[in-house]
């Protein structure tokens, strides 16, 4: 990171910034073409290790691409807001954002599809429930997680 001053270090930080943010967009590539698609996303830190879940219809170019190619890169950020001054070029935007590269991976076993499911609602409605899906709903969604083999932070007050 080149700009070390901005950089977020302490870990529970970055998880905090994880925690607040909704959208997560990830990044693809298709024979060497980028494809970036924000998505909803729930999230599991366990063992040092951040896993990212999401879900989509059964079938779609995001797929596709994942099918051929599941090394992915991810970014989210929150708190935005611009930092007005007296001359247009010192104006600034404050934010918070993490990124990172890892592999997706479509989730199969019903168990797993479950989990990510309640990851995914747990984040996005911040309640502790555990959630009932019925067997239709689960065959019709696919859920697919990002395994994060790194991730930074970075943020301006």
């Amino acid at each position: 990171m080149r700009r070390k001053d901005k950089e977020i270090i302490d870990i529970n930080e970055k998880i905090n910034v994880v925690k607040k943010c909704k959208v997560c967009r990830i990044g693809l590539s298709e024979n060497n073409i980028p494809y970036v698609i924000p998505l909803n996303y729930g999230y599991s830190y366990e063992n040092n290790l951040l896993t990212l879940y999401f879900h989509s219809a059964l079938e779609g170019k995001k797929l596709d691409i994942i099918k051929n190619n599941n090394n992915a890169c991810f970014e989210i950020d929150c708190d935005n807001k611009l930092i007005e001054k007296e001359n247009a070029c010192n104006y600034g935007y404050a934010f918070k954002s993490i990124i990172g590269f890892g592999k997706i991976f479509i989730l199969e076993d019903i168990e797993e599809k479950i989990f990510g499911l309640n990851m995914i609602m747990k984040h996005q409605t911040e309640k502790d429930i555990t959630y009932n899906f019925s067997d239709a709903q689960i065959n019709s969604v696919c859920v697919f997680k990002m395994v994060l083999d790194g991730f930074s932070g970075k943020q301006k007050e």
